[in-house]
């Protein structure tokens, strides 16, 4: 049997193994943490349960796609549709509950921030048509194989271009609406992708359709279900998993991977698939191979500064997903993009699964993930940083909600992009690899595939097309596309 090795049991990582075990190779993956997940991790610390990474689940297809791979084996997963996406909170008292359903986010729109029903609906339907437009080109092929440009589907897109908002960026697209907080609101999107709504282009502004187009769902058991559903299945397929055992080289000969090295020793593959960060690949593993540096020095995705908070409170208001808008979002985006540095006003997001999962909390109590965007890492004084951040989050919550939370944490425990970039080696701790602040960044992302060896492949965020799960998912499938099925 044929032999692949996977560096890295991200979520990317866990879908190529399954993927490429479904081609008929013997596969292993190699992790240098004790777990798989990736980013999608959880701990438990004094009675709380949180997931310490991605918090939104959308398109959950993608991780059915994958179960049914093997329909013979059986693992525990499901999920249920939010009726409400996220509850959103301004510091004037405005309120919106942002619905998944179309009609009804249209309606509570108009409602709450008197904006006109007809701009609300021509510009989700717009989004739609964007989102119908491109993701075969963007999100499920490669974009660097010339065939993805000769399909139906391509031309298309390239005759829609104008309507595509590429020479926008997705503020000016968003400035439309009248009312500042509606344009604030569609601004936020740009952070799907680790990006500035001042500087990514409008074609962005399809991602709105994913929430109130196909909606947001909450899996049973909370985000780490999702990378532990995969594990569990690909344990029971048959994938090989080595964990603590990081690779220290990809090998190669005559422009070919040949396999791959640990402290442990040498393992010969017919391919290799690097999960790990683009970055860090070519910088530790392929320190001899000439690097794509202008890919390399791409400007890097926001990061986060998360506080787990156990909460010994209820709080009727909030729901699975919660924003704090900042006052001056624009001033915001340029602290973290331009000086390298957190706002003192920053937009506050809170994630409770409590709220779906109550064994997550105590009883009467709540688990918040409580993060703002970052920086990548740049060696700032961080520890500075995050004692005047926590301070700036509670003044915020405050301000929104009318209650000092202060005497109501419990338990504490923070991630920052120093703690991102060592457990996952996101080169500087960026959440999804590379900003998307230029219209070319697509193209300018890392291929699927290795232009200097053969046999070497790539998956994960930092990659084409992109970070997040749904991202991560697709760039599984689009790398196990482009290799050959194994024969015995």
């Amino acid at each position: 049997m044929k032999k692949a090795i996977v560096i890295g049991a991200g979520i990317g990582g866990l879908a190529t193994g399954l993927r490429l075990k479904h081609k008929g190779y013997h596969t292993t993956v190699f992790e240098s943490n004790e777990y798989a997940g990736g980013k999608l991790h959880a701990i438990e610390q004094d009675g709380y349960r949180f997931d310490l990474g991605p918090s939104l689940f959308t398109l959950p297809y993608l991780v059915d796609e994958l179960h049914h791979l093997f329909p013979e084996h059986s693992v525990e997963f499901s999920y249920l549709k939010k009726e409400v996406g996220c509850h959103y909170f301004w510091e004037d008292g405005t309120v919106f509950h942002a619905y998944t359903d179309r009609e009804d986010f249209i309606d509570h729109a108009s409602d709450v921030f008197i904006e006109s029903r007809k701009r609300l609906r021509d510009y989700l339907l717009k989004s739609k048509k964007k989102y119908d437009l491109t993701k075969t080109l963007f999100l499920e092929k490669s974009l660097h194989k010339w065939n993805t440009y000769l399909s139906k589907d391509t031309f298309k897109a390239i005759l829609n271009a104008p309507f595509l908002g590429l020479s926008n960026t997705l503020d000016q697209e968003n400035s439309k609406f009248k009312n500042p907080k509606v344009t604030q609101l569609f601004n936020r999107y740009a952070t799907y992708n680790g990006s500035s709504p001042y500087k990514t282009p409008g074609i962005m502004s399809m991602i709105p359709h994913l929430e109130m187009g196909i909606g947001t769902y909450y899996p049973h058991g909370g985000m780490h279900r999702i990378s532990q559903s995969l594990y569990e299945l690909a344990q029971q397929v048959g994938v090989e998993f080595r964990f603590r055992e990081s690779v220290t080289s990809i090998n190669h000969k005559d422009q070919k991977a040949t396999g791959i090295t640990t402290a442990s020793g040498t393992y010969n593959a017919d391919i290799v698939v690097s999960n790990m960060d683009i970055f860090p690949t070519y910088r530790k593993l392929l320190p001899d191979l000439k690097a794509p540096e202008k890919t390399l020095s791409q400007e890097r995705s926001s990061s986060a500064l998360i506080f787990y908070w156990g909460i010994k409170k209820e709080f009727k208001e909030l729901d699975l997903h919660n924003i704090l808008f900042s006052e001056n979002y624009q001033a915001e985006f340029k602290a973290i993009f331009d000086d390298k540095t957190l706002y003192h006003d920053p937009t506050v997001y809170i994630n409770i699964t409590s709220k779906e999962s109550p064994e997550d909390a105590p009883q009467g109590c709540e688990n918040w993930f409580v993060m703002i965007n970052a920086p990548g890492n740049y060696d700032q004084n961080w520890d500075a940083l995050i004692a005047s951040s926590r301070q700036q989050i509670i003044n915020k919550i405050k301000r929104c909600l009318k209650v000092d939370i202060s005497s109501l944490i419990e338990t504490e425990y923070i991630l920052d992009p120093r703690g991102i970039e060592k457990n996952t080696s996101s080169y500087r701790g960026a959440l999804y690899g590379a900003a998307s602040n230029d219209k070319f960044a697509a193209f300018l992302r890392h291929p699927n595939f290795n232009n200097r060896l053969k046999n070497l492949y790539h998956v994960g965020g930092s990659v084409h097309p992109g970070g997040g799960i749904p991202l991560c998912l697709l760039s599984a499938q689009i790398t196990a596309d482009l290799i050959p099925q194994a024969h015995v």
